[in-house]
């Protein structure tokens, strides 16, 4: 593989397509927490970019290095992004319908939460480590570096566009996106599956 446009536009579209879970997470949250101030909103973007550029990384190591266990553990993929999207979503949901409408003040991303959210996100990204198997490690780091900054950016609006429709929802906001979550846990699950 060598240096050129294709390789640059393959990246992109890798880091959009790999960055629509992070997204639609990124849209809950902000749902979540409409008065979400930027330095948070961009903690929340760079750390589902930094998981979107470490997952594949590690898939490109793995096939490396040890492509048999890998292949093991890849099977547990979806089980484990439902288990966490599903756990999130669920709290989320249940906090939504507890709370109702006089939910005044919504509980924030904590750094735990944010976490799991990042690595469920990010998970299904390891198998990309196969599809970039033939570049050298430049070539493998500069990709995953354009599927993070591609995330960062998508991430952002997902927030932006889910603080904007947080704020007019309301108490809907956390039902909504835990349902968000829980459906992403699920499609994962599905895909992943079959």
């Amino acid at each position: 593989m060598e240096w050129n446009f294709v390789f640059f536009f393959n990246s992109v579209l890798l880091g959009v397509g790999l960055a629509m879970d992070a997204f639609s997470v990124s849209l809950a949250n902000g749902l979540h927490e409409p008065q979400m101030r930027k330095k948070k909103m961009c903690g929340i973007a760079g750390t589902f970019g930094m998981f979107q550029a470490l997952m594949p990384m590690t898939g490109w190591i793995c096939v490396h290095t040890i492509v048999q266990y890998f292949k093991a553990f890849e099977k547990f993929i979806p089980w484990i992004a439902l288990i966490l999207l599903g756990f999130i979503g669920g709290k989320m949901l249940f906090e939504g319908i507890k709370g109702g409408e006089e939910e005044a003040e919504a509980p924030k991303v904590g750094m735990a939460g944010l976490l799991i959210q990042g690595i469920a996100t990010s998970i299904d990204a390891l198998s990309v480590g196969f599809t970039i198997s033939e570049y050298g490690f430049l070539m493998a780091l500069v990709c995953a570096l354009i599927i993070a900054t591609v995330t960062f950016v998508i991430c952002m609006a997902g927030l932006v566009i889910g603080k904007k429709f947080g704020t007019k929802l309301a108490g809907k906001a956390g039902i909504l996106g835990g349902v968000i979550l829980i459906f992403i846990g699920l499609e994962i699950f599905i895909t992943g599956m079959f």
